[in-house]
């Protein structure tokens, strides 16, 4: 607290420059924030305000968010009406989905306290998750498989690569190309990191997703549970075509192959528990191999192949788009076939708040903007059409 003046002369006045100049002295040797604290300590007046307006807030946010929970247990009540429809054959129309926009908060911001206090303290940000990059994945597969994924001699070779198996598989140029434009931005690298960028030093990974589809460590940790054997049989005969120093390479990664395929598979096959897995070193390893010059174009490919399959599977016989394709990508294969098997009419009245958690709908600045299926499928295809055009993209298209 700052000292109170004193009107006075002599030994008083001696007293309180003296008492100054100790004050001072104490708040130099403090932390600079409980220094700053000491020395501008809020004035009642101010500290009054202050609880004004955080009452003013509180009551405001309180009303949004009981809006906000009506709003998206609506969202998730419409959509299992949708799923109980579609298990009984039956036709999904405009009354099966929330017509209306999420509400969007419009009160006054939380106000700064002037005085924090233990019994009124400043709300805390969450530690930020721990996000491993390309060299932690190196290095977990390292220590849990020690094994070192067979990086591609240069991009060329690993498009080539993507573009045999993608073709081997049934996806199309179109396909791949488009997906590729769309989420590496026309220009992405085999190894490209969500966030990362080398033209931005200070720029940081916002999730583990790699590579020309961008895969997740959830997603490797999925594929190579559910389509592991499938891996391990095509480098097999692969392996048989070789001989010497090249078969013994081989054989040394179907080995390696084969232990990740048993981590995968040591775990129900379950979404939650892939990313559980994949939360840990041991699938850091297992994400790894997405950067693997043959086992990293089979990733990608069945990342893409999944929601083909699942397509024909619910009966859509026609080609996907590279829009409804991505679409299925990004939102899992069931809610994007929603969205891909619906009727221009309606697409153009369906928000796509209807497609989404809250969570990640409200981290979807795209699908906030573009807030209906028929823009956000618009700004997809343009996005693609555009990406499309630029050097990566057009050098993958060359290697189908």
């Amino acid at each position: 607290m700052r000292p109170h003046a004193i009107r006075c002369f002599g030994y008083a006045l001696a007293l309180l420059l003296i008492a100054a100049q100790a004050v001072a002295m104490d708040l130099a040797a403090l932390p600079g924030a409980t220094a700053d604290a000491m020395a501008q300590a809020a004035s009642p007046q101010a500290i009054a305000e202050y609880r004004r307006k955080l009452a003013e807030y509180q009551q405001a946010r309180a009303a949004f968010e009981q809006d906000a929970v009506a709003y998206w247990s609506s969202i998730a009540e419409k959509r299992r009406g949708r799923n109980a429809k579609r298990r009984e054959q039956r036709a999904i129309g405009l009354d099966d989905y929330v017509l209306i926009q999420p509400p969007v908060y419009s009160g006054p911001a939380r106000p700064a306290n002037p005085e924090p206090s233990p019994a009124e303290p400043e709300p805390t940000r969450r530690e930020r998750k721990y996000i491993p990059v390309v060299a932690d994945l190196l290095k977990a597969a390292t220590q849990h498989f020690q094994y070192a994924p067979q990086r591609p001699a240069s991009e060329t070779e690993f498009k080539r690569a993507y573009a045999r198996v993608a073709s081997a598989a049934g996806l199309t140029r179109d396909q791949a190309v488009r997906v590729y434009s769309f989420e590496t931005g026309g220009n992405g690298s085999h190894d490209m990191q969500s966030g990362l960028s080398a033209s931005r030093p200070a720029s940081r990974a916002i999730s583990t997703a790699i590579g020309y589809n961008q895969l997740l460590t959830t997603n490797s940790v999925e594929l190579l549970a559910e389509q592991g054997g499938e891996f391990v049989q095509a480098l097999t005969e692969k392996a048989a075509r070789l001989s010497g120093a090249p078969r013994q390479a081989l054989d040394q990664k179907i080995a390696v192959l084969k232990r990740m395929v048993a981590l995968a598979r040591s775990v129900p096959d379950e979404w939650a528990q892939h990313e559980k897995l994949g939360d840990t070193p041991q699938g850091w390893a297992l994400h790894a191999m997405v950067l693997d010059i043959d086992i990293g174009p089979m990733l990608q490919t069945h990342k893409l192949l999944t929601s083909v399959v699942f397509a024909r599977a619910k009966g859509y016989s026609r080609a996907l788009t590279g829009a409804e394709l991505e679409m299925m990508n990004l939102t899992g294969d069931s809610t994007g076939l929603d969205m891909v098997t619906m009727p221009q009419g309606l697409r153009e009245q369906v928000p796509t708040s209807n497609f989404f958690q809250r969570s990640g709908y409200e981290r979807n600045p795209v699908a906030i903007r573009h807030n209906t299926v028929a823009k956000l499928l618009a700004v997809t295809d343009s996005r693609m059409d555009s990406n499309s055009y630029l050097p990566g993209a057009k050098e993958l298209a060359s290697s189908f």
